[in-house]
């Protein structure tokens, strides 16, 4: 593809978000670069499932030109919740309202999500093995990054897509991202169909949750026959700490995770003492609402490096890749108004009508991420996520 004459773009991340900024550029002749600190595609696990909302994920697929091809790997079975009472009784089993229309809302593992966005971009794109530890303002908007393994590069335009704990985000604001009061606990069942049918039927074919008195379990089905689970709690960030527990000794954490689930049903419990992979600590993290910054030329931000939520929001890669899609669509629109080559007055003011769509929506969507997981990890937390789901909230 021949591209048009373009300042130097990084972005600095290949999540969904990044990933779909680039291809949504390639598309329309627009040079850019990716900088990623895994060494490969494959160098680490991507996650469980993603559903990708009509006006959100789907919108930014299809300016991406990938909309028919992410409905081909989708799972639209997957769709279905589950909530599960703490004796293991379902209250509730279905399609959610919001997810069942016509488009819907299908869900696709991460991985796969990843691999269609990465197929799409011309060879090249991405630069594995460059992990980000400083960069350097030059001047007019005008940034050097400086990678691990000693390369530079300069850039125009420095797109931070780097999660939660950015590299490219302290050079904007010093707001860092704080718990939450929750963490996860994660573990995953592989071959759930054979080897653990009793965790298989209770998960179905989407999402179960279980959630009372401030804890619970949320289990996913991926589209390989893996089961992953969180497993809730509202407790201190150094809980492990506090309770002399290693994390790398599996039996300890499961007889403390059993302890903090005295009294819930015997299936759900299989969640726990069945594991296939062991257990993983992760304490979740938000940033502040609201959270903005003060436009500086030649620095921007999406997804979580700019507005990191609870997973209770439901928006997270779908807001990214919003994100995406829309600094794409801004640049792209800006250099086709442009009279000449697309010089750096230009792409500042393509970020600035950016982030001037960019702040506003994702406040508002962190706030309800921030309501619904006080709610969803409260007294009750499987009445207000039923609440939610049946529109009666």
């Amino acid at each position: 593809m021949n591209t048009v004459p373009s300042p130097r773009i990084v972005i600095v991340g290949a999540g969904p978000g990044g990933l779909t900024c680039a291809r949504v550029l390639q598309r329309h002749g627009i040079a850019v670069t990716v900088c990623d600190l895994d060494t490969s595609p494959e160098a680490r696990g991507q996650g469980g499932t993603l559903d990708m909302h009509p006006e959100s994920g789907q919108y930014a697929l299809r300016a991406a030109g990938l909309l028919n091809d992410f409905l081909a790997l989708s799972r639209p079975e997957g769709r279905q919740m589950r909530v599960v009472g703490r004796d293991g009784r379902i209250v509730f089993d279905g399609i959610p309202p919001e997810a069942d229309s016509t488009e819907g809302a299908p869900e696709i593992d991460r991985g796969r999500l990843r691999g269609l966005l990465l197929d799409s971009l011309e060879p090249g794109t991405v630069r594995w093995a460059h992990k980000l530890t400083r960069v350097e303002p030059l001047g007019d908007g005008v940034h050097r990054l400086h990678f691990a393994d000693g390369t530079t590069t300069d850039a125009d335009l420095v797109v931070g897509a780097d999660g939660a704990w950015s590299r490219v985000r302290p050079l904007l604001t010093d707001v860092t991202p704080g718990y939450t009061g929750v963490t996860f606990v994660e573990t995953g069942f592989d071959d759930a169909d054979t080897r653990h049918p009793r965790l298989a039927a209770l998960t179905a074919a989407g999402t179960m949750m279980a959630l009372h008195d401030h804890r619970g379990f949320v289990a996913q089905r991926n589209g390989d026959g893996h089961i992953r689970v969180h497993i809730g709690m509202r407790v201190d960030e150094d809980w492990h700490r506090r309770a002399g527990l290693d994390l790398t000794d599996t039996a300890a954490v499961r007889d403390a995770l059993l302890k903090k689930f005295t009294g819930w049903g015997d299936d759900l419990l299989g969640f726990i003492t069945d594991t296939d992979t062991g257990y993983v600590n992760r304490p979740l993290y938000a940033l502040p609402v609201p959270h903005t910054w003060p436009h500086t030329p030649g620095l921007t931000l999406l997804g979580d490096a700019a507005h990191l939520m609870s997973p209770f929001s439901g928006m997270g890669a779908n807001l990214a890749m919003l994100d995406g899609a829309d600094l794409a669509r801004a640049l792209i629109e800006h250099a086709t108004t442009a009279d000449a080559a697309i010089d750096n007055t230009i792409v500042d003011r393509a970020v600035t009508a950016y982030e001037q769509i960019l702040l506003p929506r994702s406040v508002e969507v962190a706030e309800g991420a921030a309501e619904a997981i006080d709610e969803a990890f409260g007294p009750d937390g499987a009445a207000q996520v039923l609440a939610h789901m049946t529109g009666r909230h």
